[in-house]
């Protein structure tokens, strides 16, 4: 009986409502996926230009994304949150200052966004310009020889066909936006993991609300995961009926 009164207890802690911290954990979670989605698309137009960068632009321009991506790559993501984070917020400060405008305080969302968003590009990058380098080159010439715009090209023909390719990588970079968040917490964004270090901190229940986060984090793993899935039958389908 004492057990089952032990487990009554613990799991009233987890309730939507105070002194639960349900409802405290889903919000974080929310905020966690604000982020994720926000860098993650970030991301994407940051690997969309980089890739048709490092494959159709001058040698200054592949070099500078060349080193974009390598850097980004190398260097370990939570020092990168660190340094873009608080030398982010700095320079931006620096300009205003030299721009005789007062200081400001920069959103942590918009940061967080940005943050990942500049992670996931490098990555991203590397991925798009791999799926793109497997599209057949006829594809393309044909596109042009019909009159297409070289906007047209990437709209109709180069992204549509990218995408068939791109995509295990790119589900895969999402996976990692939505665990990376929880670096976030190291420069104090009230996101899931952080929450959850203040409700475990605060109840001294640690083993309860970390697995309750691992819970949240691994169903967002498993509902993005079927979504993935059904996207790609469905890419499949339309390729092999074109």
């Amino acid at each position: 009986m004492q057990l089952i009164a032990d487990i009554s207890t613990s799991l009233s802690l987890l309730a939507f409502s105070p002194p639960g911290w349900g409802g405290a954990l889903l919000k974080g979670l929310l905020s966690s996926l604000q982020i994720a989605l926000g860098g993650y698309g970030l991301g994407l137009l940051i690997g969309i230009a980089g890739a048709c960068g490092k494959l159709y632009g001058n040698a200054v321009c592949r070099d500078l994304l060349g080193c974009y991506t390598t850097a980004v790559r190398a260097v370990p993501e939570l020092v990168l949150i660190l340094l873009l984070y608080y030398a982010g917020s700095d320079l931006v400060n620096q300009v205003l200052h030299w721009l005789s405008y007062p200081p400001i305080d920069i959103n942590g969302l918009v940061a967080g966004i940005f943050v990942i968003g500049i992670v996931q590009g490098a990555y991203s990058t590397e991925v798009i310009r791999g799926a793109m380098s497997a599209i057949p080159v006829g594809h393309i010439e044909a596109a042009f020889a019909c009159g297409m715009r070289p906007w047209q090209v990437l709209k109709r023909i180069i992204l549509p066909e990218m995408l068939v390719h791109a995509l295990p990588g790119l589900s895969n970079l999402w996976l990692i936006a939505t665990k990376d968040t929880a670096l976030l917490a190291v420069v104090g964004f009230t996101e899931l993991t952080l929450i959850t270090k203040q409700a475990a901190g605060g109840t001294k229940h640690h083993m309860l609300f970390y697995c309750a986060a691992g819970l949240l984090y691994l169903s967002v793993t498993l509902i993005s995961n079927w979504g993935i899935k059904k996207l790609d039958n469905h890419l499949r389908h339309t390729k092999a009926s074109t």
